[in-house]
């Protein structure tokens, strides 16, 4: 593993760290500050010529910065000689963009990826995208983990009866289908109509959930409106305990209060790919680690080996 090199920006260190932890490795040692104007000031302090770089940087909120320091680590990184530079970014963000769905809007998740493309990345080694479709986006080697594995361990040991993983709309079905098979639950799924990119109205419901036991299963909550009117639907609908398992807790605006005001939410749970320093106080709140997980895939890369085991 010597010539191996994980960094990190100022994301989320913690994870950073995590993931060193469970490869018996060290943080390498890089200045990513800011000179007296704001703009990014980034020192690699290490010697990484002919090295398996990896640099861990979910582009979270602040979005804008920290992809800025991503692209700007990655261009220190390359022209310092690294051999490889994987950018493990855990929560992709602009991910929502992924299309045209109106008339004169960007697809801003494409411009992104030609950013860490043009920037020097050589591979992307992400967590539960928003959507499938932006691993084409990328004309280098993607490898995309799920988080499922690390929810369903927890859900394995409460060994809750009657179970049914739903899916708060059409986008996350396959996400619940997966749920569904591993914990051998039923499969049930909210339509919703979106009045705004904060504010979401549940429809209908379809399969049986009265009398069952429900998680809740998604990529992301920001403000938390769409997990609320899930869970009162569900609560008019007639289930029992209600759990959401959220693969990313940005937890923006008002979401936090929305949370703890949403008495038919038994637990929400939410991964570490974004900071949850505040959030793990919260009672309602459960953070999950994946740096096992992240930590598995980096080692796998690095030394060539199969990558598709850990979507087993």
């Amino acid at each position: 593993m010597d010539k191996l090199a994980i960094f990190s920006g100022n994301a989320n260190p913690e994870l950073a760290c995590a993931i060193c932890k469970n490869l018996r490795v060290k943080l390498q040692d890089a200045l990513v500050g800011r000179f007296s104007e704001g703009e990014i000031r980034v020192k690699i302090n290490e010697n990484v010529r002919g090295k398996d770089v990896f640099i861990v940087q979910p582009t979270c909120p602040p979005s804008n910065d920290n992809l800025m320091e991503l692209l700007i680590m990655i261009d220190a990184l390359r022209r310092a000689s690294a051999n490889r530079i994987t950018a493990v970014i855990p929560y992709f963000g602009y991910a929502r963009q992924d299309r045209k769905d109106q008339p004169r809007v960007p697809i801003t998740a494409k411009l992104v990826a030609n950013l860490l493309t043009v920037a020097g990345a050589n591979r992307i080694l992400t967590m539960d995208l928003h959507a499938g479709q932006i691993q084409g986006f990328f004309d280098i080697p993607v490898d995309h983990l799920f988080s499922v594995n690390v929810f369903v361990d927890y859900f394995s040991k409460m060994d809750i009866k009657d179970l049914v993983a739903v899916s708060p709309d059409v986008g996350s079905i396959k996400m619940a289908r997966a749920y569904a098979k591993r914990v051998s639950a039923d499969l049930a799924i909210i339509d919703k109509r979106r009045v705004s990119p904060e504010k979401a109205e549940a429809m209908h419901i379809m399969g049986e959930v009265e009398g069952k036991n429900v998680i809740i299963v998604d990529d992301l909550i920001a403000t938390g409106s769409s997990l609320v009117e899930a869970v009162g639907a569900l609560k008019k609908a007639g289930a029992k305990t209600i759990y959401a398992a959220i693969a990313h807790g940005i937890l923006s605006g008002p979401a936090i209060q929305r949370i703890d005001q949403c008495d038919g939410l038994e637990k929400l749970l939410i991964s570490d790919s974004v900071p949850q320093a505040a959030e793990k106080s919260n009672p309602k709140i459960q953070v999950l680690s994946v740096a096992n997980l992240l930590a598995e895939a980096i080692k796998r890369i690095h030394n060539e080996e199969s990558v598709s085991c850990l979507f087993d």
